[in-house]
């Protein structure tokens, strides 16, 4: 049997029996899988899980100021900023104007562009450009793989005690279980990463096996 896309490291039938109880896109998230498959082609996959855009929501609660790193057409997105509510800002950063226009149309179908600040243009620049004491309660990473420790070491010292960085595809198909090939440098990259926060002594850190992996860093 094939598995779930959305729990790929699970026995099928657990993968069903947890979507069907589960919460489930509404229709606003819905359309925006469809358009982005349709505009995008394979890299459609580059979007989250439904079941990971539950987790972003409930995880988001209480936070009034955030950072994605990686918007693509924004679902992720939508899930933070919902997850805020209103008094929250999300600060987005991407380097796809194309792909960002989409995201931008949703964003005004759900109501939330008021909430949702975006910046196009390299991220590690944008987040240096913060202001100096700009707290950052949540953060979400999911970007270019090799950078994944640079978005970190810049959002880290941003991130307020007991704040949580979320970082995408950290089972990265599961590459990360074997020795990266000659010039994978993405796969090299997401293991060193891995292996960097499972001892460091400034967070608490779980890696779920949802989707391609999610890894919840809490910092103490």
């Amino acid at each position: 049997m094939a598995s779930n896309p959305d729990n790929p490291w699970l026995d099928p039938a657990v993968a069903a029996y947890c979507d069907m109880h589960s919460s489930t896109p509404d229709e606003i998230l819905r359309e925006l899988v469809t358009e982005t498959a349709a505009a995008t082609g394979r890299r459609a996959v580059m979007q989250i899980s439904a079941g990971q855009g539950v987790l972003l929501q409930q995880l988001a609660r209480g936070a009034r100021f955030a950072v994605e790193v990686g918007t693509f057409t924004g679902y992720s997105s939508i899930c933070l900023a919902r997850g805020m509510g209103a008094g929250g800002r999300l600060l987005c950063c991407d380097v796809s104007e194309e792909w960002t226009a989409i995201a931008r149309r949703y964003w005004a179908r759900a109501g939330l562009s008021d909430r949702i600040e975006l910046r196009v243009g390299p991220a590690l620049e944008t987040l240096r450009s913060l202001p100096a004491g700009q707290l950052v309660d949540l953060a979400f990473i999911d970007a270019d793989k090799h950078n994944y420790q640079a978005y970190f070491d810049e959002l880290f010292p941003r991130l307020r005690t007991g704040g949580l960085i979320l970082v995408d595809n950290t089972l990265w198909y599961r590459k990360v279980l074997e020795p990266a090939v000659d010039g994978d440098v993405d796969t090299a990259a997401l293991q060193a990463f891995n292996d960097t926060l499972a001892v460091d002594p400034r967070v608490d850190v779980v890696l779920l096996p949802i989707s391609d992996g999610l890894t919840v860093v809490q910092k103490r």
